[in-house]
């Protein structure tokens, strides 16, 4: 199968399907919850070890204190000048499940199309499919045409904190990103992304005796009751604006005028002028008790990855390199971040959602669809190998 400029050297048939899902479960039942750095610093053991096999060379770099290791797997070497820049592949192999889900409410299993178990779809199976593809476009002997790295982190499910310098820095070599975040909605891909800011909010009152002394209180909870309604005001659904108050706590008993409450907030923005206007909102809050203290931490952890015309062309050379393999390539734009973000607010053409499809990710229901993962690694091997 071929189309014009782009012939394919890569089908679904040259995939081993068996092999693959079966190193797929062995990667699933290492359970690689972002905090426990044992379990993702094994998983990145098993990535390693796959790589190796496949004959890449292998970068392992420690991970800073409470964070698992980063892993950097390359079939060439890029540089930053324009004629070397390569293809950067990002994927990440935290998730979101602690250990025990896997004997829990989220057990490998196979029920007909769809493949169950904890980061399957969020994104191990995207993950993996990468190592395969990369492995049958350099076999294929027709290329890649540009250095291939592909970067592994360990804590993208709590915002790449440990990895963000990382990425940049190999963003910096990239002509072009592909993260293989899940397929969306029926197969649909990525091309923009909202931004992400978190801000904890901490008010400080005064406690008293609620039944005795009332009047010598001042009620931290009263404060924070009218920061969140300026909160949730900030929502602009056309604008793509969400602002929400995902968690409060305060309080230390019924019978006592409230000295202390503590907001959680997740903002999503889709460009840098909401960042300016709706941060500089949130940093300017001030009480309407002037005997109330507000301490306010926190800002933008991922930058809004917005469309741009190289990731345009981005996505129409995927689109045609997907047709002849039976997918008709969709993109969309959705509010939740990946490390894309990153390379994408420093202008580098970047594309998402290259995994598997499926669906239910961060969900005890969370599954690919087994009969994506042939023609989407095959799709990814081809899209590889035409990158120039």
């Amino acid at each position: 199968m071929s189309i014009p400029s782009f012939p394919l050297a890569i089908s679904p048939d040259d995939i081993d399907e068996t092999a693959l899902l079966a190193e797929l479960k062995a990667w699933v039942e290492i359970e690689s919850h972002t905090p426990d750095v044992a379990g993702v610093s094994a998983m990145m053991d098993r990535a390693e070890a796959y790589a190796k096999a496949c004959g890449f060379h292998i970068e392992r770099l420690p991970g800073k204190p409470g964070f698992g290791d980063v892993l950097i797997v390359r079939s060439g070497e890029p540089r930053e000048t324009e004629a070397e820049k390569g293809v950067l592949v990002l994927a990440h192999l935290d998730t979101v499940h602690a250990r025990g889900t896997l004997a829990g409410k989220l057990p490998y299993r196979e029920e007909g199309n769809r493949i169950y178990g904890p980061g399957i779809y969020d994104m191990k199976s995207g993950a993996l499919m990468t190592l395969a593809a990369l492995k049958l476009a350099v076999a294929s002997g027709n290329g890649p045409k540009r250095p291939v790295t592909i970067l592994f982190a360990p804590d993208e499910e709590t915002g790449s904190v440990s990895c963000r310098a990382i990425i940049e820095a190999e963003g910096r070599k990239a002509r072009s990103v592909l993260v293989v975040e899940p397929a969306r909605d029926g197969g649909r891909i990525v091309v923009a992304r909202k931004g992400v800011a978190i801000y904890d909010i901490g008010i400080y009152g005064k406690p008293s005796h609620a039944g005795t002394h009332p009047q010598n209180g001042v009620s931290a909870i009263r404060e924070a009751a009218k920061i969140i309604l300026k909160l949730e005001a900030l929502n602009d659904f056309e604008r793509g604006v969400t602002v929400t108050v995902g968690q409060i706590e305060g309080g230390a008993g019924r019978n006592i005028i409230p000295a202390e409450c503590h907001l959680k907030v997740d903002v999503r923005l889709p460009d840098a002028e909401a960042e300016r206007d709706v941060l500089a909102f949130i940093d300017g809050l001030k009480p309407e008790d002037a005997r109330i203290r507000l301490r306010i931490s926190g800002g933008m952890n991922r930058p809004a990855f917005p469309r741009s015309a190289g990731g345009d062309a981005l996505f129409a050379q995927a689109r045609a390199v997907a047709k002849p393999l039976g997918i008709e390539l969709e993109g969309m734009a959705t509010g939740g971040g990946s490390d894309g973000n990153f390379t994408a607010a420093m202008g580098v053409a970047t594309l998402d959602g290259l995994g598997a499809d499926g669906a239910g990710a961060h969900t005890h229901e969370e599954y690919i669809l087994k009969d994506s993962v042939r023609p989407r690694t095959a799709l990814l091997a081809n899209l590889i190998l035409t990158l120039d």
